[in-house]
């Protein structure tokens, strides 16, 4: 379920499927590694920053954005796992940057 405040609108609660785990959409154009949670759950402007939990109520990520031509929810929405913003967190509160590490192999 995605909970956040689409179109200025409180409280909102969708429900779906997490259709996959690792997604890559090129949301950092090649400057890093990116591991998506894909949902079919409807995300729209709004929605970002707010929860996507389980059934059980866990919180599994942080819903970052959408893959749309219109701008709005179009089947796909995407979150970032709980794993990785809790590290980001860590991160900023440490060094004041996220700290990422980086190879540069292709």
């Amino acid at each position: 379920m995605a909970v956040g405040n689409p179109f200025r609108l409180q409280s909102t609660v969708t429900a779906g499927i997490v259709s996959a785990k690792g997604r890559n959409i090129n949301l950092l154009e090649n400057q890093g590694i990116e591991s998506f949670i894909q949902t079919d759950a409807a995300v729209n402007p709004g929605n970002s920053g707010g929860a996507l939990i389980n059934t059980k109520g866990d919180l599994v990520g942080i819903c970052t954005a959408i893959l749309s031509n219109s701008g709005r929810y179009e089947g796909f929405s995407f979150a970032i796992p709980i794993n990785l913003a809790k590290k980001v967190l860590a991160d900023l509160k440490e060094f004041g940057a996220v700290q990422r590490g980086w190879l540069g192999l292709k």
